[in-house]
């Protein structure tokens, strides 16, 4: 693995990014982009939660952006790990600041890496960052509801079987799980709901190119489980469950 060196900072600190922040080139299915909750957060990330939002980018191209990370803070009403994972907290911690609620707790929400620079060990490099900037802000834990990637090679597998599947020599088998784990993390558990997809045949037809002409439960690439088709009901339901990673910041 060839590592190079990241320059990584905030969106507060070079809002230059924000106006291309959502157009690198990215790795992402397109059925994951349309979690509906995941607009109470993007749509404000730049404005709202700048100093929440990493951005690195490589000495050789400065200025060119080569990996986000995104979080967030929420209030945990004692209970900083929901099930509904992704989806929860970015829901807690859009109410909190409407309600003028102070958040007490602090998640990840995404690290993406340019793809022309993926296995270069960025990805590492921007959860040491995240725990880094987590703790700069005063927090003693950062938390997060990590998306296993290669769980999409066994849809079928209960992730709760999944997510603590170890290698010989102790560490997480999946590639993801074990790089939050050698950052300091500890996988605590499920968040069985964590992201919440919903969609007619029409829409799940145009984001993944399937038929969606059956009932039942269908496999379709990059998803973690299969997505639950109703033809009677003309509508799909993806509901996506993440590993809830505890980061100790003290």
């Amino acid at each position: 693995m060839t590592f190079m060196p990241l320059r990584v900072t905030t969106l507060a600190e070079r809002p230059e990014f924000a106006s291309t922040l959502w157009e690198m080139d990215h790795t992402w299915h397109e059925f994951v982009l349309n979690d509906p909750i995941a607009d109470l957060y993007y749509a404000v990330a730049t404005t709202v939660y700048p100093d929440y939002v990493l951005v690195a980018d490589d000495s050789a191209e400065p200025g060119r952006l080569a990996a986000r990370g995104c979080m967030i803070p929420y209030v945990s009403d004692g209970d900083p790990l929901p099930d509904d994972g992704w989806d929860g907290v970015i829901r807690s911690g859009r109410l909190a600041r409407e309600r003028g609620r102070q958040p007490d707790a602090i998640s990840a929400l995404e690290i993406t890496v340019r793809r022309d620079l993926q296995g270069k060990g960025l990805s590492a490099a921007m959860v040491a960052a995240m725990r880094d900037h987590a703790a700069r802000l005063g927090h003693r834990e950062l938390v997060a509801p990590v998306r296993p990637n290669r769980k999409h090679l066994e849809p079928h597998t209960p992730m709760t079987e999944y997510a603590f599947r170890t290698r010989a020599d102790g560490l997480p088998f999946d590639d993801w799980l074990r790089v939050h784990v050698r950052a300091g993390g500890k996988i605590v558990k499920v968040a069985p709901r964590s992201m919440v997809v919903p969609g007619t045949l029409a829409e799940w037809r145009g984001w993944t190119g399937l038929p969606f002409d059956r009932t039942g439960a269908v496999e379709v690439p990059g998803a973690l489980t299969p997505v639950h088709c109703d033809t009677t009901h003309d509508h799909a339901v993806y509901i996506e469950p993440n590993v809830w990673v505890t980061h100790p910041l003290t």
